[in-house]
């Protein structure tokens, strides 16, 4: 199994060398690729220094799978390159996601849906993916009518840059900005570029990626999207609309059993998700499930989850993993 890494001297591409280390994933050959910039240079992986190659290189190398984390520019050049030779790509950019010919998927939920034709593979956004995860059985028990989500999102989403930012500004050094203000005891309601309809990127992609994925455009949702100073780790307030009543024990036992979803919810220990408490691990974390006692069968929640990980690398592992399983590839 011949494994491409594109993007791989990135933020996600180091996280996604770790989660292949960590899951055991079988690999026979590993292509590190980079841009022009980067090529040449030495990484580790399971003790073993490879050097990074670019993509044309890569592209002539016919790996199985490549594993894309570069941005939407190069998803749109280079994957359907590397899908013309018979590799199988996973983007990680917001480049295919709502493309109606390819696939937005997370493992957990429509995994099901994929075939060996399936060339090019989107995965979602970070914020998307926790949520959903949580969503889905909710959603398939008593149907989602309307969100209403408010994210509170990690600088790392944004990518080095701003953990230099946050970092500079925690030491009092002026430096490069991310943001167009600082973040340091901050918070920007400004997560992406803002677009005509006033919403950022960030919130839309909230709004046209869950519809995707839980295969359901009749769902409402609105989202504001906020970053604040944490290093690792989205958390969201989500208020859900259902069609049906529902009872709020149920809802926990239903999350409870749902792969993927951990449920920290007790009040009388004050235990609920936290990004301290997620860094670094792949579940989703869901707390602060309670009844909106405002309006009819409507439930508020607090779901948390590391954004490099289930948000980006792991998510994308995991499509590959299960490509590999069902010999798909």
């Amino acid at each position: 199994m011949k494994i491409a890494l594109v993007g791989a001297t990135g933020m996600v591409g180091n996280v996604m060398l770790e989660v292949l280390e960590e899951r055991n994933f079988p690999v026979t050959e590993l292509l590190l690729v980079a841009s022009e910039r980067s090529v040449g240079k030495k990484m580790t992986y399971k003790g073993e220094e490879l050097t990074v190659i670019g993509l044309e290189e890569a592209v002539s190398q016919r790996p199985d799978i490549a594993l894309f984390s570069a941005g939407g520019g190069t998803s749109l050049e280079w994957a359907p390159k590397f899908a013309a030779v018979g590799t199988t790509v996973v983007d990680n950019s917001s480049a295919w996601r709502m493309d109606p010919d390819k696939k937005l998927v997370v493992p957990e939920i429509n995994a099901g849906d994929l075939t060996s034709d399936d060339k090019i593979i989107a995965n979602p956004n970070c914020s998307t993916i926790q949520m959903v995860v949580a969503l889905a059985p909710l959603h398939k028990k008593y149907g989602i009518k309307r969100l209403v989500i408010s994210t509170y999102q990690s600088i790392s989403g944004t990518g080095v840059k701003a953990v230099q930012q946050l970092e500079n500004e925690y030491q009092g050094i002026k430096g490069e900005m991310a943001y167009p203000y600082p973040i340091h005891r901050n918070a920007l309601p400004h997560c992406d570029v803002f677009e005509e309809n006033g919403y950022t990127k960030e919130e839309m992609k909230l709004v046209n990626e869950t519809r995707k994925i839980l295969s359901d455009d009749s769902i409402a949702v609105t989202a504001t999207a906020v970053r604040i100073p944490v290093a690792g780790g989205h958390s969201e307030s989500i208020n859900i609309e259902f069609e049906k009543e529902f009872d709020v024990d149920e809802v926990r036992q239903i999350l409870h059993e749902t792969e993927g979803v951990v449920v920290k919810d007790n009040l009388d220990t004050n235990t609920y998700p936290m990004p301290i408490y997620a860094e670094g691990k792949d579940d989703v974390f869901v707390g602060r499930i309670r009844r909106d006692e405002s309006q009819p069968n409507s439930l508020n929640m607090w779901v948390v989850s590391d954004n490099l990980r289930k948000g980006a690398a792991t998510n994308t592992i995991q499509i590959a993993e299960y490509l590999i399983e069902e010999e798909l590839v």
